[in-house]
């Protein structure tokens, strides 16, 4: 047998070395493809005679020109960084949940109806009592696609786009029932929305004569809360390990169905939470469309941030700040909002697109990396 060399050590046992390119490359590739989307957007702009320097330079001034465009991309970004934070950890147990604007709806109504009932009491006790229920109700709207994906192998793509549906017509019933705003049915109105939630269950504001309220710093506890519980509790081990290899993890004895219905049970519960948040937040009351979309953005701002909880934190806030200053844009520029969602839709493809490139370049470096080398006699 030949000896063994030091030179075939490629680095000492123990702590691991820190692979700079590939940090490198994943902090990369997102900016680039935000940079090609903005440019293909260019493009456009200049097809529809219009300036593309002043068009961004509008985008730009309008978020950070003054701080109504600050808070308001502050605002943007929260629910985008919960319902993130839920695509986080499920994509760490390789489950994809497309439900978050269901699990939202689900959570803004168990908000809505909790608070108008329990209005007596008071606000210390309400509003995190409403914050529990809200995240429970979301999370028993994800854990239904989660047992059929654990019991019966049901696709968890299709139960949760399916769940969305359910979750939207049920809203629409009940916002023109049973939660409609009785004094817009007193006054012939009927508006499709709630009754104003009491005072004590709002959200307090950071910044007056803003809608920034303090969700924002919630969301941003709960991401460092979400690391800590992947990386630093069993738990989250076990969901890694299922996400990264589940015939490995099934081997050493960790039931797989469990944790990945665990994961959409959790990434429903944020969802919800991120629905509470719009209702005692920002509108304060139940309202037709309350989620925004924020449940499809969400997947994109976690996938802006590398699927790691502390990587969305700024993602969620830049992307909050595109949806604000393609919004200034628009309405500055009187370009068709069709152009505005065409830039938005570049952006989500190319960022989804530098992920899965990103992906192919580690899973490149890690074949290249543990091929055998020859080893000289």
């Amino acid at each position: 047998m030949p000896p063994f060399a030091a030179s075939d050590i490629s680095r000492p046992v123990g702590r691991p070395s820190v692979d700079w390119a590939d940090l490198a490359l994943k902090a990369a590739l997102p900016a680039l493809a935000m940079l090609a989307a903005l440019l293909i957007g260019a493009v456009m702009l200049l097809l529809l005679k219009t300036n593309p320097f002043v068009a961004y330079g509008t985008m730009i001034s309008g978020v950070f020109g003054s701080v109504s465009g600050i808070t308001q991309s502050l605002v943007k970004a929260t629910p985008l960084m919960l319902v993130g934070l839920g695509i986080c950890i499920a994509f760490r147990a390789s489950v994809i949940n497309i439900g978050a604007e269901g699990q939202m709806i689900a959570g803004a109504l168990m908000a809505t109806w909790f608070s108008l009932t329990f209005r007596a009491w008071p606000g210390w006790l309400l509003l995190p009592t409403t914050l529990v229920m809200g995240f429970l109700a979301g999370a028993a709207w994800g854990a239904i696609p989660g047992m059929l994906k654990a019991r019966l192998a049901v696709n968890e793509i299709l139960s949760t786009v399916m769940m969305n549906a359910i979750a939207a017509q049920l809203m629409n019933l009940l916002i023109r029932g049973l939660l409609m705003d009785r004094a817009g049915i007193a006054a012939g109105t009927y508006l499709a929305q709630s009754e104003r939630l009491p005072e004590q269950v709002w959200l307090p504001r950071l910044v007056p004569q803003t809608m920034l309220h303090a969700g924002t710093i919630i969301a941003v506890v709960l991401a460092v809360a979400v690391y800590l519980f992947l990386w630093r509790t069993t738990i989250g081990y076990r969901i890694r390990a299922v996400g990264h290899n589940p015939d490995a993890a099934r081997y050493a004895g960790i039931p797989v169905p469990l944790y990945q219905a665990l994961s959409l049970t959790l990434a429903g519960g944020f969802a919800g939470l991120a629905g509470v948040m719009e209702v005692i937040g920002v509108h304060h009351r139940l309202l037709e469309g309350i989620t925004g979309g924020y449940g499809f953005s969400g997947i994109v701002a976690a996938l802006f941030g590398g699927l790691h909880p502390l990587g969305l934190i700024p993602a969620s806030w830049l992307f909050g700040s595109l949806l604000v200053g393609a919004d200034m844009m628009q309405r500055a520029m009187q370009v068709p909002s069709a152009l505005v969602s065409t830039l938005l839709g570049l952006v989500v493809l190319f960022v989804v697109g530098s992920s899965l490139l990103s992906r192919r370049w580690a899973l490149r470096r890690m074949i290249t990396v543990s091929k055998p080398r020859d080893v000289e006699p």
